[in-house]
């Protein structure tokens, strides 16, 4: 069956995030100081082939582990759905 996998990895919430530093100093200068506390991550779209929705869960979660994301600095969240 094929199963569609969003993950969503952002940087952990105790860490610094520059990027995100710096969007939200870059949104300030253009006038829009009502947005605050920017944080960047990325997402990033899989398909897969499993027998079930639990099979491709664990082979995300595996492929996030392994390389997607790097747990020292990141967490990761999964979203599978059919199709």
């Amino acid at each position: 069956m094929q199963y569609t996998a969003h993950i969503n990895i952002m940087p952990l919430k105790e860490l610094l995030d520059p990027q995100g530093k710096a969007v939200n100093s870059s949104l300030h200068n253009l006038g829009l100081s009502q947005i605050q506390n920017v944080r960047v991550g990325k997402h990033i779209t899989l398909a897969v082939d499993a027998k079930d929705k639990a099979e491709a869960e664990t082979l995300v979660t595996d492929a996030c582990k392994k390389l997607l994301a790097n747990q020292v600095m990141e967490a990761f969240d999964i979203s599978i759905i059919e199709g």
